[in-house]
């Protein structure tokens, strides 16, 4: 079986590796083994995946679940190919986040989740995290995706509880420090940590307050200091792009022109009034 894997980001209790499988109708299965709990986004193709938790047809948008230590199988009767985004977890690392979803079970009792409606923007994003190699949104990604598997998983789950005064303000302190520093690296670890929560918890808890994860809130925050940069002085466009914390200008280029509607240059030339 022809399978090519390539990590695309990783920390502690995490990686996220992007899977593609040539396998087709004459490639006979062969089993395979769990090295971690396995909760895998399928991209593309169909394949059969049959494990001690039964068997199921996968298709694009489903969640391939897999517990950790257990011996499967995919098979590819049908069509040849598919490729997955897939998450391998530390027990430690999901059951931080389980403990703050109600009901949920760390351990899987069935082989794959359906592509539920809630699901479906996170693997959105995830696909295109994948094609820009973006670690830190990759990161958030892997938090919200095993959140949001076990939270479909959990029987009798109710609504989450607002956030605390407490959680509120915590959350406030971390957007004040995004906006005094938003061209620093700042990693999700470390804004929990100053924050006194679990990095899962903290996701949560910040985009209930403000509607946006902290990586979507940073690039924001970016992206609108250089667009305001832009209008008021001369600098040289890479310069800026540099200074609001982008290593690289194509990246700057297309995530500003996705939020904006322009590209920097035509922003620039635009939004001047004339003399």
């Amino acid at each position: 079986m022809s399978i090519i894997s390539h990590v695309l980001a990783s920390g502690s209790g995490w990686r996220i590796s992007d899977v593609v499988c040539h396998a087709g109708p004459h490639d006979r299965p062969f089993e395979e083994c769990h090295d971690a709990i396995c909760i895998a986004a399928v991209m593309s193709g169909t394949f059969q995946y049959r494990s001690a938790l039964g068997s199921a047809v996968l298709a694009p948008g489903t969640i391939l679940l897999g517990n950790a230590g257990t011996c499967f199988e995919c098979g590819h009767e049908h069509g040849v190919g598919d490729r997955c985004l897939a998450l391998h977890l530390t027990p430690d690392y999901v059951e931080a986040i389980a403990a703050a979803v109600p009901g949920a079970r760390v351990e899987f009792t069935v082989p794959r989740l359906p592509p539920f409606p809630q699901l479906i923007p996170i693997i959105a994003a995830a696909e295109s995290a994948r094609e820009e190699r973006d670690g830190a949104e990759l990161e958030e990604l892997a938090m919200r995706l095993t959140g949001a598997a076990l939270s479909a998983l959990a029987v009798g789950k109710g609504a989450g509880r607002a956030p605390s005064a407490r959680d509120e303000r915590r959350v406030s302190r971390t957007l004040r420090r995004i906006e005094a520093e938003p061209h620093e690296r700042l990693a999700l670890g470390e804004l929990a940590r100053e924050a006194a929560m679990s990095p899962y918890h903290f996701l949560r808890v910040f985009r209930q307050v403000v509607g946006m994860t902290p990586h979507q809130f940073v690039l924001r925050t970016r992206l609108h200091r250089a667009a305001v940069r832009l209008r008021l002085s001369d600098q040289g466009i890479s310069a800026i792009a540099f200074e609001a914390g982008f290593n690289d200008l194509s990246t700057f280029n297309r995530r500003f022109r996705r939020l904006m509607g322009a590209s920097p240059a035509a922003y620039r030339a635009w939004s001047r009034p004339l003399n």
